[in-house]
Order: structure tokens, then sequence, then C-alpha cells
């Protein structure tokens, strides 16, 4: 039988592969895609990768059959076991590893996993995973005598974050690990801090039976909340399926987003980089930009998703950034980190500041500017019809005087009242929306505005709330 296997397109995103099991994705597709990554890797001059999977039910029999396919190439893997994403980016960066390979469905449904691919120190993404896509349909594998190996890497991670811990106070913490991926090296890296520490759904179970994995969203984190206010916590922080992403609450229950978060973390950075270059994705308040010029940096506003973050970061030369939906990334010349969104280390460096703070993270949160601004909007728009409605909507702002359009990753549109943004998702049928002014009535035209270019290109405005 040949070794070719068509996959189903669907899987193929532009960030890593992600499928639902037994449907779009199986074992047999993990051997193949095994293959065609090992027979890259091969090819690249490597010999080596490194290999983990996270808490899901179906994970281990994924696991190993990419294992397999790795192994048909010629290729020595390690297989590190279960632990979060960011482990295996660690076990990558510092094992003899040419590549690396994660088994993980994120922060999706338990029915979902997928697999995240580094490939010599960087992210293999977009054009490169429908490369991949190819080449496993040609069946076009390099073919040797591998062998796999087990090896943990969890104590010597579980080190390397707490090397970086520079607390002066001991803090009472509320940690909610979702049931996810990190939950054993939590309970170890909590050990290891001073202060407090109250852990919730510590334990792996890829039921999540506690709630969904995804602290972008409010609902997730209402256990945790309860847990601040019943432990008088100083914060809480949340953590994703496979702990790549990172939720914060402060000591009142009230939530940090990502561009609040990272925030608090530029400025830390900042005090040492002076004029450094900053980087946020496109749905980041107009406020965070403005704080990071004010403290001395260079605020970048650029593309979401975690690779094409990572991939900006190494162009600039950048010691920090941060996104929206979670995922906080330092780069290997701030402290001799490598430049990977880690929610566990994000966690770290945030306790630190607030440690040596004479604020609260409270207090920290209410020093910064209240805008007023609508969710994150995500609503249905057939796959063929995303990128002609942005295209449109550019072509008709194009004619409107008065405003300022950026359009590196779909249109974020500045007026005298403050922005907008619409954008076409790049792993779902949807376009993503958001709106911030400085006053009630200003978000209101802002949302009209929207809602009308939305109407001119036949698409009925979500409830912007």
């Amino acid at each position: 039988m040949s070794e070719a296997r068509t996959l189903d397109p669907a899987i193929l995103r532009e960030y890593d592969i992600r499928g639902i099991v037994g449907e779009t994705l199986d074992a047999g597709d993990a051997r193949a895609i095994g293959r065609g990554f090992g027979t890259l890797i091969r090819r690249a001059g490597g010999t080596t990768a490194a290999l983990g999977y996270d808490g899901r039910l179906t994970s281990p029999d994924l696991e190993a059959a990419l294992a397999e396919g790795l192994v048909q190439c010629g290729l020595t893997v390690t297989r590190i076991g279960l632990g979060p994403t960011p482990m295996l980016y660690f076990a990558a960066h510092t094992l003899p590893a040419d590549a690396g390979i994660m088994i993980t469905g994120s922060h999706n449904p338990p029915e979902y996993n997928g697999i995240k691919l580094v490939l010599g120190g960087h992210s293999f993404h977009g054009a490169q995973i429908q490369d991949l896509g190819r080449l496993v349909a040609a069946g076009d594998f390099v073919s040797g005598a591998g062998r796999a190996e087990e090896k943990s890497v969890a104590e010597a991670y579980i080190e390397r974050l707490v090397r970086d811990y520079a607390g002066t106070k001991p803090l009472k913490v509320a940690w909610d690990n979702g049931n996810g991926a990190a939950g054993a090296v939590l309970t170890a890296l909590a050990a290891r801090l001073p202060g407090r520490h109250v852990l919730l759904n510590e334990t792996i179970d890829g039921t999540f039976p506690a709630h969904h994995p995804d602290p972008t969203v409010e609902a997730n984190l209402e256990q945790l909340k309860d847990a601040v206010a019943a432990g008088q916590c100083d914060l809480g922080i949340a953590f994703d399926g496979d702990g790549d992403r990172i939720g914060v609450v402060d000591g009142q229950g009230r939530v940090l987003w990502g561009d609040q978060l990272l925030a608090v973390l530029a400025a830390e950075v900042l005090a040492t980089d002076r004029g450094a270059p900053i980087i946020a994705d496109v749905k980041a308040s107009q406020a965070l930009f403005d704080e990071i010029a004010r403290m001395g940096g260079e605020p970048v506003m650029w593309c979401a998703g975690h690779s094409l973050v990572k991939a900006k970061m190494a162009e600039m030369d950048a010691p920090l950034a941060g996104e929206m939906s979670g995922h906080i990334f330092f780069a290997k010349r701030f402290y001799g980190y490598y430049g990977f969104d880690d929610a566990l280390y994000a966690a770290v460096r945030l306790l630190s500041i607030v440690s040596r703070s004479g604020e609260t993270m409270a207090q920290m949160r209410d020093r910064m500017p209240q805008m007023i601004n609508t969710p994150e909007l995500r609503f249905s728009c057939a796959e063929d019809r995303k990128a002609p409605v942005i295209d449109e909507v550019k072509a008709r702002l194009a004619k409107v005087s008065g405003i300022e359009v950026h359009d590196i990753d779909g249109v974020r549109v500045n007026t005298e009242d403050g922005w907008w943004l619409l954008r076409a998702s790049n792993t779902q049928d949807v376009l993503v929306a958001r709106c911030e002014a400085a006053t009630e009535a200003g978000l209101e035209r802002l949302k009209e505005t929207l809602a009308q270019q939305l109407r001119a290109s036949g698409i009925e405005p979500p409830d912007f709330g």
C-alpha cells in the first residue's frame, strides 16, 4: 500500500494542524505527518527531533503514531512525554533537537486535537504547512533506521522557570490550570515559589470537567474569581489547555486582558532596555501603544497569530510581545529566555513584578487608562467571502477623509472617536471585529460605522453589546 496520504484540507491551518479526531484527523494522519515532517527535517540537514503531547484523551495514540513516522525517516526522536506546549518549546531549544513537535488541541473542545511544529528554532506555519500537506499527499518521503528514546525535561524546565523569579515579598495567589497539560509542572512550580498558593483543577483531565480551558473567555474565569475572593488573594492566574496562554484577575476579581497585562510586563522590560520595540497585535488597545511610547519604548502593531508574532520579534530583535489572546513572548536577549509563548514563564515574571512593587495588582490596573470597548467579536462568514469582504471595506475606506487606516491585518481604522477593527480569522470561517473609544457616545458612532461597512458588503452585523 502506498505511504502517500491525502490529509483533510480543513486541518491544515495557518499556525498549526488541528482537527476533530475520528473525523478529520486520526493516527494514520499523524503517522503520515511524521513521515512528511521528518522528511523536511532530514532534507534541512537535521537528524533529531523532540516530541511531546498534551492531556487530551487522544494525544497518546497520536503521539505514538507520529513518533513512528519520524523514526521511519531515520531520525533520533526524544519523547518528552506529557506536559504543556512551552515545555516542548523549551526541549526543542535546549536538547540536541533540530525540530520540535507538540501533539495538542490547545484551547479547543475535547474532541479536537492537533500538532504544533518547530523547525530550526522557528515556528513552522502558513505556506510551510500547506507544502507539508502536498508532500504527504505525494508520499515523497525519505527513509532510514531511526530510533526513539524517552527523556523527561520537566525538572530542567521548572528550574528554568524558577530561576527568573525575582520577588521580594510573598504573595497569595490562586491558580486555575483548567485541567490542562500544565498541571504537574504548575504543582511543582507553585511549591517552589514563596507565598501561599491555591491550586484549582490541577489534575490533568482531557475531558475538562470544570470548564472550557480558554482563559480569554470571562465565563471560564468565574471559578478563579471565587477562589481569589475566598482566599483574599493578591491575584489569580489561569492557563489554557496547553499552557501557552495566560489569563489574569486582580485581587478584586477583575480581568486584566492581554493588552493590559502586556503594559505591566513592558514597564519592567523598558526599565532596562529603553527604546526597545514592544510588539502587540492589531486587536490591542491604543492605550497600550501610547503607554509603551510613554515609557520610552517603540510600540509596534502587528498581525494576530503566535507564529507571525514570533517571526516579527526575530526580525526586530524585540524583547517582548503579546496578543489579546493571552500569548506572551519573552525573547532570548532578555533574561536569557528563548522567544516563545510560555504562560507559566509569563506568570513568574508577573508575580516578580507584583511582589517587588509597592502597588497591588488591582492598583496597577486602576492606574491604566480606562478605555470603553467591545469584547473581541467573532461572527460567521463563508470562507470564500472573508478576504473579499476585507478588500471591499478597504476600497470604500480609501475614499473617506479624516481617518487613518492600518491594513497589516484586515483594517484598523483610527478616527477622532477612537478605533475599530475588522479582520478575517486565519483559523475559522469567521470575521473578527472590535471597537474602542474614550466615551460611550464615541463607541456608539464607531459601532455604527463598522455596521454600515458590513452591511455594504452584505454581512449582517453582530450584536456589539
